[in-house]
């Protein structure tokens, strides 16, 4: 994770939140009084967060004291206790709710992916994640499909050529798509390729894609259909697979299935957080 990134999203989450001041916090209580804030996992996951909170909580005072009791993508039990900062009272209301909403949500997205990698239980196909992600949080909900398990897909438009359907309709082909970008492109960069059909698979092929993706396939389509696709080429599953039906595309062939529910229709984490005044 991009630290130097992560601070700057923090200063500017911090800010939306906190405004001129904590109006209620600093009225209560004095800026010398010192508390414990901990977080308690109200259900079973997989944790992923501490370099949010540890960034978090010193960007508000260098003066806390953070004592993890569970690491990035290891699995907490309901009722355990997950972290526990000691500072000032003030800050640690203050930075209560921004953190929290993040850790919760990374844990769910940590805890989703785990359980895909589970239900998938293969060696040879990886879960991958998708763009599907939220704007603004995109490095941290890849992150968090990392400590799941998983792995990534591209993160965005500029690191990884992909072409798709509205790619291929308005280039006029797959062949005229790929030989444009092969033009252009340096060699660092992979090209990706989404096909629907047999003919499009050959066309791939022929144009010579580093990586096709099987776009809304069956199994049983792409079972068939990559036995054409030659060894140098990576094969992707994607389009209609749910945690019901991934365990039907495990023995397809494929190199990677990519998930769009890992960051687009996840339910964070129950977490609360407790303040014991010192």
């Amino acid at each position: 994770m991009n630290k130097l990134k992560l601070r700057l999203q923090l200063e500017q989450f911090f800010l939306e939140d906190i405004g001129e001041r904590d109006v209620t916090s600093e009225l209560i209580f004095g800026e010398e009084e010192r508390g414990e804030l901990v977080f308690i996992a109200k259900e079973n996951g997989i944790f992923c967060g501490e370099e949010i909170i540890r960034t978090g909580f010193t960007l508000l005072d260098t003066d806390v004291v953070i004592d993890l009791e569970v690491r990035d993508g290891e699995r907490f039990e309901k009722g355990q206790k997950l972290v526990s900062i000691l500072g000032h009272v003030t800050t640690l209301l203050k930075g209560e709710r921004v953190v929290l909403n993040l850790v919760q949500r990374m844990s769910g997205i940590a805890t989703r992916t785990r359980e895909a990698v589970n239900i998938l239980d293969s060696t040879s196909t990886k879960i991958v994640d998708t763009r599907k992600t939220t704007p603004g949080l995109r490095m941290l909900e890849k992150y968090a499909v990392r400590c799941g398990g998983g792995f990534n897909h591209r993160f965005g438009l500029y690191d990884g050529v992909m072409i798709k359907d509205n790619h291929i309709s308005f280039a006029g082909s797959i062949s005229k798509a790929v030989q444009k970008v092969k033009s252009h492109l340096g060699h660092m960069v992979k090209i990706e390729v989404e096909i629907e059909s047999k003919q499009q698979l050959l066309e791939a092929i022929e144009a010579e894609a580093d990586v096709i993706m099987f776009d809304n396939r069956t199994p049983d389509e792409i079972k068939e259909w990559i036995t054409l696709v030659p060894k140098g080429i990576v094969t992707e599953a994607s389009g209609g697979i749910t945690l019901e039906n991934l365990d039907t595309y495990k023995h397809t062939g494929v190199d990677v299935i990519s998930l769009g529910f890992l960051t687009h229709t996840i339910q964070s984490i129950d977490i609360s957080a407790k303040v014991h005044v010192k």
